[in-house]
């Protein structure tokens, strides 16, 4: 069984972050995030939006995403999601009426061990 954090946070409706949010465990958004994001599992629910430079282990959107992700494990857009901007991930996955209009770079797993330590040194550029 995995040992998989019970850290859960969410930022509800009617409520708006313009800022850095940092969490572990799983993060819900159904309001609205700007600024920065960093989280091990993000949901963007359908009413939520996010306008970030996101750093994450894994996000799923169901909602709007502009900005730039990195994913050290997997990003899914579901069939109410909207995806603009930059995307670099090691799994991706775009259900059908999922919308994306972003430039997608697909990382290998040895790759994404190298995001972890760029993620964990606070570290915005990928190695050469």
């Amino acid at each position: 069984m995995k040992n998989e954090s019970k850290d859960f946070s969410i930022i509800d409706r009617e409520l708006t972050v313009d800022g850095t949010v940092s969490t572990n465990g799983r993060l819900i958004v159904k309001g609205v995030v700007k600024g920065t994001l960093v989280g091990e599992n993000v949901v963007i629910a359908e009413e939520g939006a996010v306008y970030a430079d996101a750093k994450v282990a894994s996000i799923t959107i169901g909602g709007i995403f502009e900005g730039e992700i990195r994913a050290s494990k997997e990003l899914i857009i579901l069939s109410t999601g909207s995806c603009k901007g930059k995307i670099v991930c090691k799994d991706f996955v775009v259900e059908a009426g999922g919308i994306l209009n972003a430039q997608v770079t697909c990382i290998t797993a040895r790759d994404a061990d190298s995001e972890k330590y760029l993620l964990a040194s606070g570290k915005n550029e990928a190695r050469a």
